[in-house]
C-alpha cells in the first residue's frame, strides 16, 4: 500500500502543490505518520502542510497534530475504519469526512434537491486507471495522467452527511 501512496504523492496528485523539498520530507515520514498526512491533507492548508513537514521528530509532529485538532479527526475512527480510509475503500455508510480523508476534495460537487434527505450532495471524483490496475485520484495538473490507460468517474451521493450510493462511469473526457 505504501508504494501506491508514495507514487501518488510523488506524482503530484496529493501534494497540493508542495515543493520537491516538501516531497522529500514526506518520504522520511514513518508509515504511521504518512497515514496521518495522507488522511488529513484535505483539512490542512498549504502553510499547515509545510509547518507539519518541517518538524524534526515524530513526537513533535504528533504533538502538532494534537495541538491543531487534527489528531482526533483521524483517530476517532476505529483501526479498521482508518485502514479503509488509507486504502481508499470508500463505501456506502461512510461519513462524508471519511470520503475526503480517503480521496481528497472532489473534482466537482453539486447540491441534489429531490433526494430523500434534508441535505444531499453529489461528490464527483475522477480517477486515472494505470496499466497495473491501480487507481489514482486525478487532480488538475496531474503528473501521472500520461501513464493512464483509462479514466473513470465515481459519483458519490451523500445524504445528510452519509454516503448513500456510489456510481462508477467509464471515462470523463
Amino acid at each position: 500500500m505504501r508504494w501506491f501512496l508514495v507514487l501518488m504523492l510523488v506524482g503530484g496528485s496529493l501534494t497540493g502543490g508542495l515543493t520537491g523539498c516538501a516531497q522529500a520530507q514526506i518520504k522520511r515520514l514513518s508509515e504511521t505518520e504518512f497515514k496521518h498526512f495522507y488522511a488529513l491533507r484535505p483539512f490542512m492548508d498549504e502553510d499547515q502542510r509545510k509547518e507539519y513537514l518541517k518538524l524534526k521528530t515524530e513526537e513533535e509532529r504528533n504533538k502538532w497534530l494534537k495541538d491543531q485538532g487534527f489528531w482526533e479527526v483521524f483517530y476517532k475512527y476505529s483501526e479498521r475504519e482508518r485502514q479503509a480510509i488509507v486504502d481508499g475503500a470508500v463505501a456506502p455508510g461512510w461519513k462524508q469526512e471519511m470520503v475526503y480523508m480517503a480521496w481528497g476534495a472532489p473534482f466537482d460537487t453539486q447540491k441534489m434537491p429531490g433526494r430523500p434527505a434534508a441535505r444531499s450532495e453529489l461528490l464527483v471524483y475522477r480517477f486515472e486507471v494505470h496499466e497495473d490496475g491501480s487507481l489514482i485520484v486525478w487532480e488538475p495538473g496531474s503528473k501521472t495522467e500520461y501513464k493512464a490507460v483509462d479514466f473513470l468517474t465515481r459519483e458519490v451521493y451523500v445524504d445528510d452527511g452519509i454516503v448513500a450510493e456510489i456510481k462508477e462511469k467509464k471515462g470523463w473526457r
